[in-house]
């Protein structure tokens, strides 16, 4: 793995690992108006981020490419509060802040990774040529 690599693996993991403890913090200590039960604050908030978690600190480019798609709903949830609710906005952009670094670092991870492990997709025209070459031996 290079170094580069490594990079935006470690970045995936330091910022997937703080965004769950940061949840944690936020929706449990922080929280001063308990609006939901400690069971549906889990449910909703952890267990999403937790699913991809074995994969992230085992360093597989599948997991790290389809995390992102996890991701995506605490940047969201993060925005949302940011906008909507002023005396949490600072509790929100940390949010945002760690969910924009686990999404960078799981996409470069996964696209550098696959790329040495060569999991890339083929281009077209190798596919084209390939097919040709099977079914036309012939020619």
């Amino acid at each position: 793995m290079t170094p580069n690599t490594r990079f935006y693996r470690y970045l995936a993991l330091v910022c997937h690992s703080l965004l769950i403890f940061w949840i944690i913090a936020w929706q449990f200590f922080l929280n001063k108006t308990l609006t939901y039960s400690p069971v549906f604050i889990t449910l909703v908030y952890l267990v999403p981020l937790l699913l991809p978690y074995k994969g992230i600190i085992q360093g597989k480019p599948y997991t790290h490419a389809w995390a992102n798609f996890v991701v995506l709903f605490y940047l969201m949830h993060g925005c949302t509060v940011a906008y909507a609710v002023p005396e949490e906005r600072w509790y929100a952009a940390l949010e945002i802040l760690l969910c924009v670094g686990m999404f960078v670092g799981c996409s470069a991870f996964a696209r550098k990774r696959g790329r040495e492990l060569g999991l890339g997709l083929k281009k077209l025209k190798q596919v084209m040529q390939e097919e040709k070459a099977h079914f036309e031996p012939g020619e």
